[in-house]
């Protein structure tokens, strides 16, 4: 088709200049987060289960195929001193590495490296090229083996063949199928653009939920140095701070930064401006090859990635301790690399020092260090871990395993989703360990003990959604079981209602230790006496699915720090906003919706049904559109599309439902109660509430949800 074409198709301009509804109607609630995963963009059929498919693979088999790849050249892209290791690694690395504490998002969990953007990230460049190495790997051993675990599993193994002791390896990380879209990585309108749009002047965070990188398109930091500016100690600040955010401590950090640039090499030995687009920008004849060099070799010694040229060590397929010797044993220098980056040289350098040429072992070249590395050198604290670690080659070793272990593995949740025969048996904190709960107690006794406690119908049903609503599906971090809500920090938490919690909790825990129940257990036994007492008040009789063995966690098997990310600063559910924030609460709502697992027609069920139970937060009354409290009625819905209700805004986030006639005021609401209104798309199923058939379809629904949140985090069960 030429430009002055016509497109014989009605859909056919959607792939080119047709505008969507978002961007017609730019303030409209956009769903599509809740959605962007649908089984339509799965090719696999419904009955797949990866963990049975796991149970097929010939781990010895594969490990050994990957270990051969690492030294197998091949001439469409010779691999640095005949060796992957450095590619493979940086490909896991940068998979794992988007991965942020914050709210669990990113990491190598999903296979999302594949798609946009970060597939076309700049940090990312020439990682296609990693995955395409391994994709004969892939194309063998087919299902056996998620290109999740498989990008993981490469980098572990290139460590193995240049001679660390890993601390180990689970497989269980399924692939999906399409982008990532709800994962925000930056509001800047360009890569790489200066830090001002996270930091201010004088670099302070100017993001109320920061991010790990300083730029959209980075995994952390510049190694040119703040905004390309080489300065050590203020990337020393840049490099704390993004490795805080994925819960790495100070040792960590060093380990990582030390232990990752052990082996491999930089690339910048070219001209940057003659690569072809990234993958996504690509010609169909590119094949989602990206950075393409088509006037010159672009491949070997003259490949440009990042843009800085050369290696960290003497020996770059070898994990020693030459990174140590480098960086401390010389002084150095600022240099512009032959792609015109900033990176540090040394000032004088013994030629059987350098490290040899990528293609040509007879040659000497120049080794470099960016300005993350002189960081290591130049901070304090950074300084004396690394002496520290120089005077004990095993302790770096050991640091750097198990940093590198929760760095490929932080994402993927508790212990029980780890699979194969390399995973760990070592409990570590950072995992949340939970132990087993007892399962011989009569759960029906149990409810019987809860419901002569006296406590209504809300306080049970607030407590068990405070405990569960933690859970988060991007790191399978949070929910009830554990019954970390009694512990600190949780059990301060504001969202939580402490004073209410306590009175709560104290009645809870003894039926638990008078039936032999875990606590955990009796929080959600206790809100689903409350949610069939509420349904039983709405003439519908219900029995809530339920499955025992939740544990107890204790203090000690609790990150108290890492848990401060899970702090709920909202909650549309309860009807609860900690503050105001830029961003509008229903826009909240469904991000927390995202990260709880719930689809849009869930999240309108359990919204409904929480308002009617009048489980908001501190009692509020907002939303709660009903004359008979803690029955599990459709009054919500049934009221909410009342067209005998007109609706003003009273200021502060606050609406009035007035009489269409008298103008009296019968209700009040907020913006998450009116959405559901005023939204086109959640209108359509508050109108299936609301008509007069759906009493019992609603109750239904509702316990549906209700379930699979108290379910989330059971993946000690199947």
């Amino acid at each position: 088709m030429t430009q002055n074409g016509k497109c014989p198709i009605a859909h056919g301009a959607l792939t080119s200049t047709e505008r969507s509804n978002t961007e017609w109607w730019p303030t409209t609630l956009n769903l599509e987060i809740l959605s962007q995963h649908d089984t339509k963009t799965n090719p696999m059929n419904q009955d797949f289960d990866y963990r049975e498919e796991l149970k097929k693979l010939d781990v010895k088999a594969l490990k050994k195929d990957l270990t051969e790849l690492m030294t197998k050249s091949q001439e469409w892209w010779p691999s640095d001193y005949g060796h992957y290791g450095g590619l493979m690694i940086r490909m896991a690395w940068h998979a794992a590495g988007s991965y942020r504490l914050a709210d669990g998002r990113g990491g190598g969990g999903t296979g999302n490296q594949r798609f946009a953007p970060l597939n076309s990230w700049p940090d990312n460049g020439n990682l296609d090229k990693a995955r395409r190495l391994l994709w004969p790997i892939k194309k063998k051993y087919g299902n056996k083996v998620s290109w999740a675990d498989l990008m993981i599993l490469a980098g572990n193994i290139a460590y193995e063949s240049m001679g660390l002791k890993t601390f180990g390896f689970a497989f269980g990380r399924k692939d999906i199928w399409h982008p990532e879209k709800d994962t925000y990585w930056g509001a800047e309108k360009e890569w790489l653009a200066p830090s001002e749009g996270r930091y201010d002047g004088a670099g302070a965070e100017t993001l109320k939920n920061p991010l790990a990188a300083v730029h959209m398109g980075l995994i952390y930091v510049n190694p040119e140095g703040r905004d390309g500016k080489p300065d050590p100690a203020k990337s020393a600040e840049d490099v704390r701070v993004t490795f805080a955010r994925m819960a790495m401590n100070d040792e960590e950090t060093a380990a990582l930064t030390c232990g990752g640039h052990t082996v491999g090499k930089a690339h910048g030995n070219g001209d940057t401006s003659v690569l072809g687009p990234e993958p996504e920008a690509g010609g169909l004849e590119n094949q989602g090859f990206g950075w393409l060099n088509k006037k010159g070799r672009g491949i070997g010694r003259d490949t440009v990635t990042s843009g800085l040229e050369g290696a960290w060590t003497t020996n770059p397929t070898k994990w020693d301790m030459g990174y140590f010797e480098m960086l401390f044993d010389h002084e150095w220098e600022l240099k512009k690399s032959p792609a015109g980056a900033w990176q540090w040289q040394p000032v004088s350098i013994k030629e059987e020092d350098m490290p040899v040429d990528p293609e040509d072992p007879t040659k000497r070249t120049m080794p470099i260090m960016t300005d993350a590395d002189m960081a290591m050198k130049v901070d304090p604290t950074y300084n004396k871990i690394c002496q520290k670690f120089r005077k004990n080659p095993a302790n770096f070793a050991d640091t750097f395993a198990r940093a590198w272990f929760k760095l490929t593995h932080r994402d993927m949740g508790p212990k029980a989703r780890y699979f194969g025969p390399d995973a760990p048996k070592e409990n570590l904190i950072w995992q949340d360990p939970i132990p087993k709960g007892p399962t011989k107690y009569k759960a029906a006794e149990v409810k019987n003990a809860i419901a002569a406690t006296g406590l209504s119908v809300q306080e049970l049903v607030a407590t068990a959604w405070d405990a569960a609503r933690t859970y988060r599906g991007s790191d399978m971090r949070g929910g009830a079981n554990g019954a970390r809500i009694r512990l600190a920090p949780q059990k301060d938490w504001a969202g939580n209602e402490p004073k209410r919690l306590k009175n709560v909790l104290g009645k809870l825990k003894r039926i638990a230790k008078e039936h032999g129940v875990s606590i955990a257990d009796v929080i959600v036994l206790a809100g689903n006496v409350g949610i069939e007492q509420a349904a039983k008040a709405a003439g519908v009789k219900i029995s809530i699915p339920f499955k025992k063995g939740r544990g107890d966690a204790t203090s000690k098997m609790t990150d108290t720090e890492s848990f401060e990310s899970l702090e709920p600063i909202h909650d549309g559910y309860r009807n609860w906003l900690k503050e105001d924030y830029a961003v509008a609460p229903e826009e909240l709502l469904l991000d927390r919706t995202q990260l709880m697992g719930l689809t849009a027609p869930e999240m309108t069920a359990l919204i409904g049904g929480m308002r009617v139970i009048g489980a908001n937060h501190d009692g509020s009354k907002h939303g709660v559109f009903t004359d008979k409290v803690g029955a599990l009625t459709t009054d919500f819905f049934v009221n909410l599309v009342d067209m005998s209700n007109t609706w003003k805004h009273a200021g502060n986030g606050i609406y009035e439902a007035r009489d269409r006639k008298t103008d009296k005021i019968k209700w009040t609401a907020t913006r998450v109660d009116l959405v559901f209104g005023s939204n086109s798309i959640l209108r359509s199923y508050v109108e299936v509430y609301a008509q007069d058939d759906a009493k019992k379809k609603f109750v239904h629904d509702f316990v549906a949800a209700w379930t699979k949140v108290m379910n989330a985090d059971r993946f000690d069960v199947t």
